[in-house]
């Protein structure tokens, strides 16, 4: 008996079989994200081709991960019409496969226009922003992105293009935070050729034809004459080079930063970095060249310690210039306060302050970092909003001095001072060494604590003769830069004291004197 042909209803029934490429997903999503069961997966669905056929292999391998789908769908506002027609169909999508769908909207002309950036940037930047959102609020564990390989060939070559370094090479990352990227192996044919198998239709970008778009012309043009006149594989090949330019960077990167841990000093204005613990580049770049870099910086702070020679070089080996390079990004990276790209001109400028900069030589780099060569170190310190190097934030507190034996603190420009009136014929052996202590009965009103200025002087304790201040702190090492917000102490106008000198001997502790002050900066960390 010839068996039964099934009907039509039946024939739906039958479980359509998997697809290779769902295999090859599964295998990626467990040995390389480590997706378990029960975890909440977004997918980003813009509806394109690649991004809906994530989402169609998902739903295929969903139950068998025991992994939780939802859909999520950006629209930029960028097409009008046409905007509102993708999102109405991912919404349908999600609907027809009963996900929930996670939708956001930005008019992203306007951000871009408000925070004076391109449109791809601006949109990126809202988009996974977006991402982040649903991962913070609990609606995800993680989103899937749907880049593909020909993504990451095209990201490879357009930075070749414009010029790049290992990390650029490294092209997409598979995972960056809570995004992650399990495509990043898969053709973007195969997947196309995957969504007509399964007769599932997606949505077009007209931009994404545009050829007067470089990253266009790299997809249309510049790729297809790769493979079809050099290389049939050039594809897999920049995928593989980015992979192996991901794993040389991360090294690179970590071991940077363990140096850095190492050599670096947290300070109340910023991180300093010894210049002996970076590399000798006397040998590596010649002044006039690395000069001219650092001349088209902006340098508001050309201040020269008389006492350092115009261009002697740093004569120190140390850290490897790749290393070096990458201590400055990670610098930069970790005091900046707002976005701002740092380019291998910028780093090569850090350098060369390294190597030929002067004590007080200041640079101003994207991000709104400043770093300031200070001697024999290098400090990098985020820069105020609003200031200006060339008006250094000033203060003026006036005082009450405190009864004896009490003590008062002061918080001025990130300094901690400690005031303390102490009974001298008592105390004074524990601080007469210092010459650092006032008699109080000849301090009087206003007492004011400022910063110095210009043309400030006095005759220290165990001087015979009246010398500038700048003077004194110049023989003390002190940068310009930190000069500039340096307190000092007046007593009716006249200096008494200054942070680290001896105090002027007009206003000195002395034999016979009842009680004193003595005034000391404390840690604020």
């Amino acid at each position: 008996m010839a068996p039964k042909k099934p009907t039509k209803k039946e024939k739906k029934q039958v479980p359509a079989k998997r697809h290779e490429l769902a295999e090859a997903l599964r295998a990626v999503l467990r040995a390389r994200f480590g997706v378990c069961a029960g975890e909440p997966l977004g997918v980003a669905v813009s509806g394109g081709a690649d991004s809906t056929a994530l989402l169609r292999l998902m739903v295929e391998l969903r139950e068998e991960l025991g992994v939780v789908v939802c859909v999520a769908h950006f629209n930029h506002k960028l097409r009008g019409k046409a905007s509102d027609a993708d999102e109405k169909f991912v919404e349908k999508l999600a609907a027809q496969h009963g996900l929930e769908f996670l939708v956001a909207r930005e008019n992203i002309a306007a951000k871009a226009k408000r925070e004076r950036t391109n449109l791809e940037d601006a949109a990126r930047r809202a988009r996974y922003a977006f991402f982040e959102r649903l991962v913070k609020e609990g609606r995800v564990a993680r989103v899937a992105v749907a880049q593909t390989a020909d993504d990451q060939a095209e990201t490879v070559l357009a930075h070749i293009l414009r010029g790049t370094g290992l990390a650029g090479l490294a092209g997409i990352h598979p995972q960056a935070g809570s995004v992650f990227r399990p495509l990043l192996q898969m053709r973007r044919a195969a997947l196309r050729a995957y969504l007509r198998s399964r007769k599932q239709p997606w949505r077009e970008d007209a931009t994404n034809r545009d050829v007067t778009r470089t990253r266009s012309r790299i997809r249309h043009k510049l790729l297809p004459l790769l493979e079809t006149q050099f290389q049939t594989a050039a594809v897999e090949h920049f995928c593989q080079l980015a992979q192996l330019a991901l794993e040389d960077n991360a090294y690179l990167e970590k071991e940077a930063a363990r140096r850095l841990t190492a050599v670096s000093r947290e300070r109340k204005d910023g991180i300093a970095i010894g210049v002996g613990y970076l590399v000798s580049l006397a040998s590596k770049t010649t002044r006039s060249g690395a000069g001219a870099i650092l001349e088209e910086l902006p340098d508001t702070g050309a201040a020269f310690d008389e006492r350092v020679g115009a261009g002697t070089p740093v004569a120190q080996a140390g850290v490897p210039v790749p290393l070096a390079k990458r201590m400055v990004r990670q610098l930069v990276m970790r005091l900046k306060p707002h976005s701002g790209e740092l380019g291998a001109r910028h780093v090569e400028a850090v350098l060369h302050l390294l190597a030929w900069g002067h004590s007080g030589q200041l640079l101003e780099l994207p991000g709104g970092v400043e770093v300031r060569r200070e001697r024999d170190a290098l400090v990098f310190r985020a820069a105020a909003p609003g200031s200006s190097n060339s008006e250094p934030a000033t203060f003026s507190l006036h005082l009450r001095l405190p009864a004896i034996g009490a003590e008062l603190r002061i918080n001025a420009l990130s300094r901690i001072l400690r005031v303390r009136v102490i009974d001298w014929p008592r105390e004074g052996r524990e601080t007469i060494n210092t010459g650092a202590v006032l008699d109080c009965s000849r301090l009087r009103e206003p007492l004011v604590l400022r910063n110095w200025r210009t043309g400030d002087a006095l005759k220290p304790v165990g001087h015979q003769n009246q010398h500038t201040v700048a003077r004194l702190l110049n023989e003390l090492g002190i940068s310009r830069w930190e000069k500039a917000s340096w307190p000092v102490l007046t007593s009716a106008g006249r200096l008494a004291w200054v942070l680290g000198l001896p105090v002027a001997s007009e206003f000195a502790a002395v034999e016979g004197s009842r009680a004193a002050v003595v005034i000391t900066e404390e840690s604020s960390s």
